[in-house]
Parts: structure tokens; C-alpha cells; sequence
């Protein structure tokens, strides 16, 4: 199949490879971008592994708490540009929209957006045309979730990460007068690193075949490790996995504020000094944008066109 110039530009800019590279990788996967990707991590090319997941578009992430603060909901709403995200009507709609997120407990997006809009006569859905038709620029509830109980809340900047921590912690230490902190450095630790996974257990099997796979593929393609008997490659492997878990398991992570000290222990080190168990029971980390394609303006192109009267 024929492979555009505009994929092979956009794989280069989630990878950071070589225009050659990505258009071969391209075609050896028959335009299949995600095998593309994959393709390239198995030789070792991608030089910027953490593009691919940022920030692709504009609008705001925001969270909500209950009154009675046992309940927390988070939302991602997105616009075109950052002016509107940080328009005060956007900004209120937004939560409005959480407090109808509260209120009535939608179980998805669908079911959101048919909803009365609290404080207005119009469901979420209407409401959400009109500001587009009002500010003239497109947006989308793209996603929310929410999460019961004992929670930590956290909201990085003008709304570009929110984060929500649900614990399962016993009463005296959810009392203790240091839990409050305790509980927002858990959720500082998950806005400043992406967290897939709570622990090592609730990784699934698949993910973690998959990386042996592409570790295998990486040391068969390296002149220096491919000739190594088959039980130092499997250390090898196993090594590199216990690297993966420690950068995506937030119980395998380094402290933030503490680097020789991984987050499990210091879970363990505050569970003792508050008196009571404690084990983060849910991890909700929203980045505006995450994975979105961001609209790319040619400006050279839009200038060519005003100067031609176009």
C-alpha cells in the first residue's frame, strides 16, 4: 500500500526516528501505526518514547468534590485553542457539568450528556451545542470518572493534569492529623509521573508478554547481546522488566520527594507512624489532550493564501 508523507510525518513526531526509518516501518507494517511504533522500539530507533502520549489538544481537565467530600469526580473537556479553555463561561459550564457528574451519577459520557445540565433548562448535550454556537469554536466532553470514599484530589496548573487517589486506609490513620499531607504527596507523585498501574499485580499478563517480546527483539538486534547464551539473555529480559515496573508502577516508583525511597515504603513508613493499614486503592490521572492529534497550522501556507486572496 501507498504510504503517505503525512503518516510518515506524524510517526516521526511520536517517535522522534528518521524520515527513512518511519516510512520503512510504515510499509513493513502495511501502514499499521501502532505495529509501526512497535516496529521501531524492536530495533531500537525511537529515541523519544514519552512523545507519543503528549499533550495533543487544547481544553481543560477539572475536579469536583461532594459536600461531604467522600465523593470526587474528574472530567476532561476539550476546545480548539487555550483561550477558550481559560474563558471564565467555558471555565463555569465546566463545573457544571461536574456538579451534574455528582449528582446524578452517569455510568458513561452518553449517559452524561443526556442529562439536565444542574442549574440550567437545557440537558448537557444542548448546553454544550450552545456554547459552541455562543464562542464559535468546537468542544467535546471527551471523558470522566468518578471515585468513592476516602479520596486525595490534586489539579496541576490552569487544568492541564488532574489526578484523584482513592485509599483503602482504617479509620485511625485516616484521622491522624498527617494523613491530609500524606495523602496529597501520593497525588503530587501521580501528576509529575504517568502511572498505568497501582502494582506489579495489576499488570496485565499480555502487556507484560508483549514488552519481553520487544526486549527480545531488541537484544536479538543488538551485534553485542544477540550471541549471549539463552539464560543471560533471560536475566537480561528479566532485568528490563523490573525497569518497566519501576516506571510504571506507582508502588515500584522512586519517591518524589525522597529519591532513594520507592513509594511502597513510604506508604509502609506513614501506615506505621499514623497507627492504622493503608492501600491506594484507585489511581485516576487525566492529561489535557492525552493522545489527541493537536490541529498543525501552516502558517507560511495560510499567509501564501491571504497574500493570493484566497
Amino acid at each position: 500500500m501507498a504510504i503517505s508523507a503525512k503518516d510518515v510525518a506524524a510517526l516521526r513526531t511520536k517517535t522522534g526516528c528518521g524520515m527513512m526509518e518511519c516510512k520503512k516501518a510504515l510499509t513493513e507494517t502495511n501502514g499499521d501505526f501502532d505495529a509501526a511504533i512497535k516496529y521501531l522500539r524492536e530495533k531500537g530507533l525511537s529515541v523519544a518514547a514519552k512523545k507519543a502520549d503528549r499533550i495533543a489538544s487544547e481544553g481543560i481537565v477539572d475536579i469536583m468534590l461532594s459536600d461531604d467530600g467522600k465523593t470526587a469526580a474528574i472530567i476532561e473537556v476539550n476546545s480548539e485553542t487555550d483561550f477558550v479553555a481559560k474563558n471564565e463561561s467555558f471555565k463555569a459550564f465546566v463545573k457544571d457539568i461536574l456538579k451534574t457528574i455528582l449528582a446524578n451519577k452517569p455510568a458513561n459520557v452518553e449517559a452524561l450528556l443526556a442529562l439536565p445540565l444542574v442549574g440550567s433548562d437545557m440537558t448537557v448535550e444542548a448546553a454544550l451545542k450552545d456554547k459552541i454556537f455562543t464562542i464559535g469554536e468546537n468542544m467535546s466532553v471527551r471523558r470522566f470518572e468518578i471515585v468513592e470514599g476516602t479520596v486525595s484530589t490534586y489539579i496541576h496548573g490552569l487544568g492541564s493534569i488532574g489526578v484523584i487517589i482513592g485509599f483503602d486506609a482504617e479509620d485511625c490513620a485516616v484521622k491522624n492529623a498527617g494523613f491530609a499531607e500524606f495523602a496529597k504527596n501520593i497525588a503530587l507523585q501521580v501528576a509529575a509521573y504517568q502511572t498505568p498501574y497501582v502494582d506489579r499485580n495489576s499488570v496485565p499478563a499480555s502487556v507484560i508478554a508483549e514488552e519481553k517480546e520487544v526486549l527480545m527483539q531488541q537484544i536479538k538486534n543488538d551485534p553485542k547481546s544477540a550471541n549471549k547464551p539463552a539464560q543471560v539473555i533471560e536475566k537480561m529480559i528479566e532485568g528490563r522488566i523490573g525497569k518497566f515496573y519501576e516506571q510504571n508502577c506507582l508502588l515500584d516508583m522512586g519517591y518524589v520527594k525522597e529519591d532513594n525511597m520507592k513509594v511502597s515504603q513510604y506508604i509502609a513508613n506513614c501506615a506505621k507512624e499514623f497507627g492504622g493499614a493503608i492501600a491506594i486503592k484507585t489511581v485516576v490521572r487525566f492529561e489535557k489532550g492525552e493522545g489527541l492529534q493537536k490541529k498543525e497550522d501552516n502558517f507560511a501556507d495560510e499567509i501564501a493564501q491571504l497574500v493570493n486572496g484566497k
